[in-house]
């Protein structure tokens, strides 16, 4: 009996293994089969059949290109893609009520936080209510302060002093004198900086990627890959796909579950040498933050993830779009450099914060070029109950609204008929430069969630283009077309910005 006994235990377990196996397949298979009964998938309009079948990819390259289009012939600025509950809009009317006058109604939601949750987490991007409302105030009051910005310009001050123009100089010479036929891709450097800056800045921790031999970083690499994983989630025509695909570990979700453990191990091995090192009199964000959630890991990874994303990409995606536009517009490249050499003189030495407030065209020429190529193209809330928006159109509750900075910025009905053009002169007056109103440009997004980070991305931005364009020419090779963006969160070029770099004499 006692044999038979010990049998029946792996025939027990074998069975309710299947068992359980059967239950979880057939409840999974049962709610996609909901999920597509309320996506109404038999919808056969011509919107939602060219994007189910992809045709929009015989006219247009990227896919906020096709909804610019969409946009831009819709009377009130809005369309709908029926087959994911979402509606898509570019009316600044529109942006103001989603993001301030009804900001209750519209948080990230759900749907968002689980699209991003195993990446972000807790994390201030990722949250509403509370959690989100502590994060904010916590971030206010370090990145308002005098001693956080200042640390800020000399931490970004020093990367470029001492790696970034040399690392460029170094490039011209090799291509002038070794290969003439050799380009350097800059958005590889612009993204190196960047995570140099971050890191620096936020955890008082140096990766060196902009060193001579540019190396690898396992970090930078593994968090691109979660990136470029956790937007590609959104494209799928249903959440179940990558749902059943993360239970079941195959395919890119187990490539994602891989990217971030690397990420979380680095992020909690940064946490632990901050804690070794101590924190009470570092001046880095990760230190301030740790003064109020010491003993929450968790909560401290979760900041650190999201400062990454703030920092990093952003930046880099700005810069690189803003470089691809002045090579092509000599005419403001050449404004620019007599502003700087007015402002700061023909040394050319790092600018103060006054200077930099004193560089009105180039204000200009930065806000100009992130409303053509802003790094976050659209920005997505989930209705929490029934609402009409201003232009008529009526949202259900449970339902994704998303504004579109991106098609915002080609709109002739918000922009004037030279939308498309590269002008910096139409956010100056009489010289000085004129901030637009934040639900026409929200590219910074606006309402309660407006970025808090905006003035220190600014300040980073200029600094490098003072530090560049006075020294080099930089210019774009390949054919001129518009770029094509690989899938991220933030806007990325596909192929890199390959440039020929020469510098100037002086």
């Amino acid at each position: 009996m006692a044999f038979e006994a010990s049998n029946s235990i792996p025939s027990m377990a074998t069975t309710t293994g299947f068992l359980f196996f059967s239950f979880t397949f057939i409840f999974s298979l049962f709610s996609l089969l909901i999920f597509i009964s309320r996506m109404k998938p038999w919808c056969n309009c011509h919107t939602c059949r060219t994007f189910l079948t992809m045709s929009w990819t015989q006219r247009f390259t990227n896919l906020c290109d096709w909804y610019t289009h969409l946009l831009r012939n819709s009377p009130s600025g809005t369309i709908h893609l029926h087959v994911l509950q979402n509606t898509i809009t570019s009316n600044p009317d529109n942006v103001e009520h989603i993001v301030k006058t009804r900001f209750d109604n519209y948080p990230k939601g759900k749907p968002f936080s689980t699209l991003l949750g195993d990446l972000l987490g807790q994390g201030i991007f990722n949250v509403d209510g509370d959690s989100w409302k502590f994060q904010r105030k916590m971030a206010s009051l370090e990145l308002g302060s005098v001693a956080i910005r200042s640390y800020a310009l000399e931490t970004v001050m020093d990367e470029i002093q001492t790696r970034l123009i040399p690392l460029m100089s170094l490039k011209a010479r090799d291509q002038n004198e070794t290969d003439k036929n050799t380009v350097l891709d800059l958005q590889d450097i612009l993204r190196r900086f960047s995570f140099d800056i971050i890191c620096k800045f936020s955890f008082g921790l140096d990766p060196g990627c902009l060193l001579p031999s540019l190396p690898v970083s396992n970090l930078a690499d593994a968090f691109d890959l979660t990136s470029k994983l956790s937007a590609e989630r959104a494209m799928n025509a249903s959440p179940m796909i990558w749902k059943i695909k993360r239970f079941l570990n195959i395919g890119s979700e187990k490539k994602l579950r891989e990217a971030i453990s690397v990420v979380s191990d680095s992020a909690n091995e940064i946490i632990k040498q901050r804690r070794e090192m101590g924190f009470a009199t570092r001046k880095d964000l990760l230190s301030r933050f740790m003064g109020s959630v010491n003993n929450d890991d968790i909560y401290l990874r979760d900041i650190v993830v999201s400062f990454l994303l703030a920092g990093r990409d952003t930046i880099a995606s700005g810069l690189t779009g803003f470089f691809s536009l002045l090579s092509k517009n000599p005419r403001v490249e050449e404004i620019i450099r007599e502003e700087l050499n007015r402002v700061l003189g023909p040394v050319q030495e790092s600018p103060t914060f006054e200077q930099i407030r004193q560089m009105h065209y180039l204000n200009a020429a930065i806000h100009e070029s992130l409303r053509l190529f802003p790094p976050v193209q659209f920005d997505s809330k989930h209705a929490e109950e029934d609402d009409v928006l201003p232009d008529g159109t009526i949202v259900k509750k449970g339902n994704r609204v998303t504004y579109h900075p991106y098609a915002m910025g080609r709109m002739e009905k918000i922009w004037g008929p030279d939308c498309l053009e590269f002008k910096p002169e139409r956010w100056l007056k009489d010289g000085l430069f004129v901030q637009e109103d934040p639900f026409k440009y929200p590219v910074f997004q606006a309402g309660p969630r407006i970025c808090l980070g905006k003035d220190l991305a600014l300040m980073n931005m200029k600094s490098v283009v003072a530090a560049l364009v006075p020294r080099f020419d930089i210019r774009v090779v390949g054919p001129n077309h518009e770029p094509r963006f690989a899938p991220g969160l933030t806007a990325t070029f596909r192929g890199g910005l390959p440039v020929k770099v020469i510098e100037k004499r002086c």
